[in-house]
């Protein structure tokens, strides 16, 4: 199993936020908790779960991230992608991660979900390749029931799935992710929602208010 990791987003919300506060802008992703970056701790849970090798995509803010990435040493340890136009919606940076090889089994997760243990990607993995038809199954981390799911409604990464399955999906969308599970779901691809282990797993990053509110309840437990 390997991972592709997105980080290409235009993190309008956050810097819309910073400027409120009459703040300099900071990429949500360089936000530190527990005294590094959110992008390398989703980085470090995947490379302590049985994910082999990593791909991040890059668009928006590259070079910043790229920075990043080589101040941890993690350029020469994953491989990274670069969306040929920034402005594009997250299934286009998936499909651009996919396009060179996309006959593998991957994690699909966002560069901003810090808190999705090894764990937890290591359930995702087992029942994938566990389930009676891999090649036709998504799992994912559930977000509502848990279990096989008759529907996709909110759901979105982490998840696992065979690369080539998501990617006929993907190469013509130019989307979020949602309306495109949901079109998997009513194609009859197969849906396992995964138990996530606490309610921090479950919480997005989206502006500066979840950010502290994730930030303190992940260092409580640190």
């Amino acid at each position: 199993m390997d991972a592709i990791i997105t980080a290409a987003g235009k993190n309008s919300r956050m810097v819309n936020d910073f400027k409120r506060m009459n703040k300099t802008p900071t990429h949500k992703l360089k936000l530190k908790m527990d005294n590094r970056e959110i992008l390398i701790h989703t980085i470090d849970n995947i490379q302590k779960s049985d994910v082999e090798n990593i791909t991040i995509v890059l668009g928006n803010f590259r070079e910043e991230i790229h920075k990043l990435l080589e101040d941890y040493h993690l350029t020469d340890k994953i491989s990274i992608r670069y969306n040929r136009d920034n402005d594009v919606g997250l299934s286009q940076s998936i499909a651009t991660a996919l396009e060179c090889c996309s006959d593998k089994y991957y994690l699909f997760a966002a560069g901003d979900q810090p808190t999705v243990s090894p764990n937890t990607i290591n359930s995702m993995i087992e029942k994938l390749e566990s389930s009676p038809n891999p090649a036709n199954t998504v799992s994912i981390l559930a977000r509502r029931k848990t279990g096989w799911l008759d529907s996709a409604e909110g759901l979105g990464m982490p998840f696992c799935c065979c690369g080539s399955l998501l990617y006929r999906y993907l190469k013509n969308e130019n989307d979020n992710l949602n309306p495109i599970l949901r079109k998997m779901i009513k194609d009859n691809v197969e849906f396992y929602g995964v138990k996530a282990r606490n309610d921090l797993e479950l919480l997005n990053i989206n502006c500066y208010e979840d950010y502290l509110k994730i930030k303190e309840e992940f260092e409580k437990i640190q």
